[in-house]
């Protein structure tokens, strides 16, 4: 057989279009091997899910049906009890007494240390996925449109809350957030819908060739809690049952935990008593619970129909909690249980299904996990730690306690059985968890808990940053030599 150079490229055409072929074929089974990212966000979020049992009439069998096919954390808490700083910390891997975000500005991006940071959706972004978010994920506002490209490559609404021609709340002169009532008529009309609607579309649209990382970041249950009147109905305010208050919940609290929510517009539970709405908040955060749970559903029933659940990881995490009454105030802005403890429910491939760990964890833990559970190499600048041996099994151990920050100076230690609290004057609270779940009793000038102190704040975070650049609101600080508490620049008296 004589070779001619017709041949020769024939030949050479073939081997190639034959490598092409199989480079193709074992890139996209690398991508179907790569499980995708389903991260659903809820605000202001405590434990008032069905599957956390936080209060008895809550009803969400959305969110309860997907911890039953995935692992439920039962402890988990959040790095700070306020949205920007807790959301910067989550999607940075960092906690706010590093990167000294506190307040609700400035944005990460405008902190000199976070410029280059390489956060958990840029990520994927950088690897090539299908990434996009909808709602509130990072606080709005806070990344610049010119920057958006580098966090997500596709950005969906995220519509603010519509405002009823008058509000429902009697409270007079009351910040514009803090109202609650059945609004609107038609759900098609709330946030929470259009952001639902809108993750629908992503998963549709998403391509099938390589993974996708969709974000959904819904409203509810942050104020104003507004849903359609038939989830009121789920409700009847007769039947309804308040969260349990002791009135004297605050005498052995040290002076400085007032401070921490010094001014705030979220009104105190002596206010919502005054004028008779404390049962209509409770109804109303209760009904915007369900209403974002079906919401959720929706969400949750599209993954399920496009066929990619079985190759899904699907998070559910909120960015911290909510008081209703507890320790005197409403609204989050505390180190207390009300204030940390977060949902957080992990399934998909490589998860236990129906488990529940009671480990305590922290939403910092999702970034080292997200990567580990994809196939991506550590970060050894992230300060949380994998979640990936208790969602392999529950019961596994953990060494490391979660951490709450609230501003510079002010941290929460929570381990299994404690809660240490020390704030930026030095003084201390101490919960017995097992004993006193509602934190009732402060154990702190107990001298026999001296040496559980001791050892509670070992775990203090060694970086204790001041406010960021640009810091301005819901920032408190203290100054030791005059031993002031500083709230927005103005000594407090």
């Amino acid at each position: 057989m004589r070779i001619t150079a017709q041949f020769v490229r024939v030949a050479l055409a073939a081997i190639a279009s034959t490598t092409m072929a199989m480079d193709a074929t074992q890139t996209a089974t690398a991508a179907s091997r790569a499980p995708n990212i389903l991260f659903i966000a809820m605000d202001d979020q405590n434990d008032w899910l069905g599957c956390l049992g936080g209060h008895p009439q809550v009803k969400t069998p959305h969110l309860d049906r997907l911890a039953a096919r995935g692992t439920l954390f039962t402890s988990a808490h959040c790095q700070a009890p306020l949205c920007h700083p807790s959301r910067a910390s989550l999607l940075t891997g960092l906690r706010p007494s590093t990167i000294g975000i506190y307040g609700l500005e400035p944005g990460l991006r405008q902190v000199p240390a976070l410029t280059n940071h390489i956060t958990l959706p840029q990520t994927f972004t950088r690897l090539g996925w299908f990434t996009y978010t909808c709602g509130k994920i990072y606080h709005d506002g806070t990344i610049p449109q010119a920057a958006r490209a580098v966090e997500f490559a596709e950005w969906g609404p995220a519509p603010p809350s519509p405002k009823p021609l008058r509000p429902f709340s009697k409270i007079p002169e009351s910040h514009p957030l803090m109202d609650w009532g059945p609004f609107p008529e038609r759900e098609q009309e709330t946030p929470d819908w259009q952001i639902a609607s809108a993750a629908v579309q992503a998963l549709r649209k998403a391509p099938r060739e390589k993974p996708f990382f969709i974000a959904a970041g819904f409203r509810l249950p942050h104020v104003p809690c507004y849903a359609p009147p038939p989830w009121f109905a789920l409700y009847p305010e007769a039947d309804l049952q308040l969260p349990p208050v002791r009135e004297d919940d605050r005498a052995d609290t040290p002076k400085f935990s007032w401070y921490l929510h010094w001014k705030l517009p979220e009104p105190r539970l002596s206010v919502l008593r005054n004028f008779g709405e404390w049962r209509p908040l409770v109804r109303a955060y209760l009904a915007s619970i369900s209403f974002v749970d079906s919401q959720i559903g929706r969400v949750l029933d599209e993954l399920e129909a496009s066929g990619a659940a079985t190759n899904t990881v699907v998070v559910v995490w909120s960015d911290h909690g909510w008081h209703l009454g507890e320790k005197g105030i409403s609204g989050k802005n505390s180190l207390w249980e009300r204030s940390t403890r977060v949902p957080l429910i992990v399934a998909g491939p490589g998860v236990g299904r129906g488990a529940r760990c009671q480990r305590t964890v922290e939403l910092l833990d999702l970034f080292p996990t997200l990567l580990e559970l994809t196939g991506q190499p550590a970060r050894p600048d992230l300060e949380g730690h994998s979640l990936l041996p208790q969602l392999r099994d529950a019961s596994a151990p953990r060494l490391w306690p979660a951490l709450t920050t609230h501003n510079p100076g002010n941290h929460s230690v929570r381990t299994e059985q404690w809660r240490y609290i020390r704030y930026a004057d030095g003084s201390e609270e101490l919960y017995d968890e097992a004993q006193d779940p509602n934190e009732w009793t402060n154990l702190a000038n107990d001298p026999k808990t001296l040496a559980v102190r001791q050892e509670l704040a070992r775990w203090l975070p060694k970086r204790d940053q001041p406010p960021a650049p640009g810091s301005k609101s819901r920032v408190l600080t203290y100054d030791p030599i005059t031993r002031t508490a500083v709230w927005e620049g103005q000594p407090i008296q």
